[in-house]
């Protein structure tokens, strides 16, 4: 008699690490550099992948990487209800309860950084209320 065994579920760095080894190679330096944005945005912020992509939550989700349709740019879905409050140019979408981001090149990331950091951190006040 055969004894099948379950393999170890994968830890949510496992996942994510993945996922970034599927990821198109010559896309893979821009997705790390947004990931490092939103990772270091707030210490406070974990990273796991949830509806197949790398997503980030604290208590709740805040942003997930959207499907990437072409291999220059990114999307970033942030869907957390009380983000519609925050005002960004960055934000696209009159959703009741998501906002779009989306970041066209590499150098477009440098351009973003400090408002994209900015949202985040507004995020996780807003879950703190």
């Amino acid at each position: 008699m055969t004894v099948k065994t379950k393999s170890p579920k994968l830890t949510e760095k496992e996942q994510v690490d993945g996922w970034m080894n599927k990821l198109d190679p010559e896309m893979r330096p821009a997705v790390e550099a947004v990931r490092k944005i939103i990772k270091t945005a707030d210490s406070k912020l974990n990273e796991r992948i949830k509806w197949n992509a790398p997503s980030y939550y604290y208590k709740e989700d805040i942003v997930t990487f959207g499907p990437a349709r072409s291999k220059d740019k990114i999307m970033l879905v942030f869907h957390h209800p009380s983000l519609v409050k925050i005002k960004s140019e960055l934000l696209e979408g009159d959703y009741k309860d998501r906002r779009l981001v989306y970041i066209n090149s590499e150098e477009e990331i440098r351009d973003v950084k400090k408002e994209l950091e900015r949202i985040i951190k507004e995020s996780v006040k807003m879950i703190d209320k």
